[in-house]
């Protein structure tokens, strides 16, 4: 049997390429920001497992586009980083660009830009997850959960894949809150007739601040009670602002943020 590879190649679709409309740059924006994201992620010390290039472009893939096709898959739907090539184009090159700035001089791996960028992204995806379950049509609680599910599914696969307790169920600064509060907030606005990019904006806003302060001020989601005595839990994760500024060469290393020198032995 024959293959006419004129009929092959002209049933084959090579634009697609779309960059607006249907909330498909907000859905960009959180993709881009989020590929940015995992790529500083998988280069950050306590993750990195010594992965090639080409796993931490992978990596900036799963954060990219791992919570949008895991929110588009229970829709029903095909997932649109596969019918529109812009999503791994601008994942891509986010990736490379957080390949590029994970590390700033001194080996010291930039956690205020990766925090600040966690923060931006999360709302963003926030509001392409509540906008997408909207238009499918779910209840309430079913557009409230895709809201959280969108914005951190792709940091449950980077965890997963390096081999850390992924960031949704350990102790940590707000994240499935403020995924939870950013969605909520973009559906009331949705509700009392807002414009797309009103409702965006203040939802946007009001996670974005949150998450800072958050990160800032040291709020945390709670943990489970345990009885007095029996676990005394380390602050084992940096902040921002005044509760990292200052630390010391061996306070940094200790909180993961810095790596071995060429020749060092680890304890």
């Amino acid at each position: 049997m024959s293959i006419d590879l004129g009929v092959l190649a002209a049933g084959i679709d090579y634009g697609g390429w779309k960059f607006s409309g249907n909330f498909v740059l907000i859905d960009l924006i959180a993709a881009s920001t989020n590929a940015l994201n995992g790529a500083l992620l998988a280069r950050r010390p306590d993750h990195y497992r010594n992965f090639t290039i080409v796993g931490i472009l992978l990596m900036a893939l799963f954060g990219g586009l791992g919570g949008g096709i895991t929110r588009d898959v229970l829709l029903n739907k095909i997932p649109g980083a596969f019918t529109n090539p812009a999503y791994i184009t601008v994942c891509l090159i986010a990736g490379i660009i957080g390949y590029q700035l994970a590390f700033a001089e001194g080996q010291l791996f930039r956690e205020g830009l990766f925090q600040f960028m966690t923060s931006f992204s999360l709302p963003w995806y926030a509001i392409a997850g509540a906008q997408a379950a909207v238009t499918a049509g779910l209840p309430v609680v079913g557009i409230l959960a895709i809201a959280v599910i969108g914005p951190t599914a792709g940091r449950f696969y980077i965890d997963i894949t390096s081999g850390v307790p992924p960031k949704q169920f350990i102790r940590g600064e707000w994240f499935v809150s403020i995924a939870l509060l950013t969605g909520a907030v973009w559906l009331v606005c949705y509700a009392v007739g807002l414009g797309t990019w009103a409702s965006a904006g203040i939802s946007f806003a009001i996670g974005l601040a949150l998450r800072l302060l958050a990160l800032y001020r040291g709020w945390e989601e709670p943990l489970a009670k345990e009885p007095a005595g029996v676990y005394q839990h380390s602050d084992g994760r940096p902040l921002l602002g005044r509760k990292l500024k200052g630390k010391s060469v061996r306070e940094m290393k200790d909180l993961g943020l810095t790596v071995s020198k060429p020749g060092e032995i680890k304890e």
